[in-house]
């Protein structure tokens, strides 16, 4: 059985129409002029009131089996990235031995509670091997965080990778499409597994420093002890022992790391899910944080720059298995690109020089979803990557 087979086509047409038309059909090129059972297409912002019109009939302008599509504030393709102008971006995989839904889910408020519906009713039971999720959502509309749980809780280690729609600026600004259908809040996703593996890569941007230490007290989201010493002695203990590049760095773009999992004789780069300080009381000597902290947690001390956003990322694309990549797709934070990078296309280049000219498309997204460890996270400042390749066995699944 042949493996993945996928295709990128990108355009800058001032024209919408024009634009995904040649984006397509530079896809279908690279696929062969095969049949496409995926089709995921992303549309810049930058075209304005046309967006609409033009993504009710994006079914018949890209035809695949399965299609998903959002608006952004910027696309990548092609190993190049399109910031803030009019771009399209469109990507074709064929999947054989692939097992693919469609996910349009939408949440509500009920007098029992919060409820997603939309749930297709043959995912009620089994899920196949390799499962995962890739979900694009809206972030005025679709409580992630709440998905995530419900997920974790029903599939637990199942990974889903994707971003928050970045096209709109207020609820209802943005446009989603699966199949022939359109919307303006939700989450639009596809669900794959069988023969296809989808291989999440989640680069947060950030290198450690000093050492890990266990949390010894905590309250809610404050450190207040480390290693039973007061949290910020222990980060005035690191401090002194940095250079000043890192002094400075701590200084603008500190974040405290929370090891993924406890069952580790040493903690590497991307074990850590990474989250902002967002105060500290020299008088108390607690460190406030972005996240829930407890008693007995691993934790470390990191730093953001653009140079440590690139180690990270090219960090942990190389330290993938050898090169099975068949295409992928990038959700990247709207806060990295040109705003974190000296230069154009950092991230797309990144892919492309540890992946290989594997076809690549990506948006910029405003919130990051991915794994780290076998638990998913919402993210920002992230790139999150689903690598599509052959799942091991696929012979015997297919």
């Amino acid at each position: 059985m042949s493996g993945p087979r996928c295709g990128c086509g990108t355009s800058t047409h001032a024209d919408l129409g024009n634009a995904l038309r040649e984006a397509t059909a530079a896809a279908f090129g690279q696929l062969g002029d095969e049949a496409a059972d995926v089709g995921v297409v992303f549309v810049s912002s930058a075209y304005g009131d046309g967006i609409r019109p033009a993504l009710e009939s994006l079914a018949d302008l890209v035809p695949a089996g399965s299609l998903l599509g959002t608006t952004s504030e910027g696309v990548l393709g092609g190993g190049a990235e399109y910031e803030r102008m009019p771009a399209v971006a469109v990507w074709l995989a064929r999947l054989p031995g692939g097992w693919i839904r469609t996910l349009s889910l939408d949440y509500r408020q009920t007098p029992d509670g919060g409820m997603f519906v939309g749930w297709p009713d043959d995912l009620d039971g089994g899920w196949p091997a390799n499962a995962a999720v890739i979900l694009v959502a809206d972030p005025f509309s679709f409580p992630v965080d709440a998905f995530i749980a419900r997920l974790e809780a029903e599939h637990p280690g199942v990974p889903i990778v994707g971003g928050m729609a970045s096209g709109g600026t207020e609820p209802g600004g943005n446009t989603l499409v699966v199949g022939s259908r359109t919307e303006n809040s939700g989450a639009v996703g596809l669900l794959v597994g069988g023969g296809v593996r989808v291989r999440p890569v989640v680069s947060q941007g950030c290198r450690p420093i000093g050492k890990p230490m266990v949390v010894t007290k905590a309250e809610a989201n404050l450190i207040v002890e480390l290693g039973g010493r007061p949290a910020i002695e222990r980060l005035r203990e690191t401090y002194g022992q940095l250079d000043t590049a890192d002094r400075e760095l701590v200084r603008s773009s500190l974040h405290v790391g929370r090891a993924a999992t406890e069952y580790r004789d040493e903690f590497r780069r991307g074990d850590f899910l990474v989250r902002n300080v967002i105060g500290a009381d020299p008088e108390s000597g607690v460190i406030a944080v972005g996240d829930v902290v407890r008693a007995g947690q691993t934790v470390q001390f990191h730093v953001r720059d653009a140079v440590s956003a690139d180690e990270d990322l090219r960090g942990l694309l190389a330290a993938q298995p050898a090169p099975r990549a068949a295409g992928a797709l990038v959700f990247t934070c709207n806060g990295r690109g040109l705003r974190l990078f000296d230069e154009p296309d950092h991230d797309a280049r990144c892919v492309r020089d540890c992946l290989g000219d594997v076809p690549t498309a990506g948006f910029f997204a405003k919130g990051e979803i991915g794994p780290i460890g076998r638990r998913t996270f919402l993210h920002g400042f992230t790139a999150s990557i689903a690598v599509f390749e052959t799942a091991p066995n696929a012979d015997d699944q297919a």
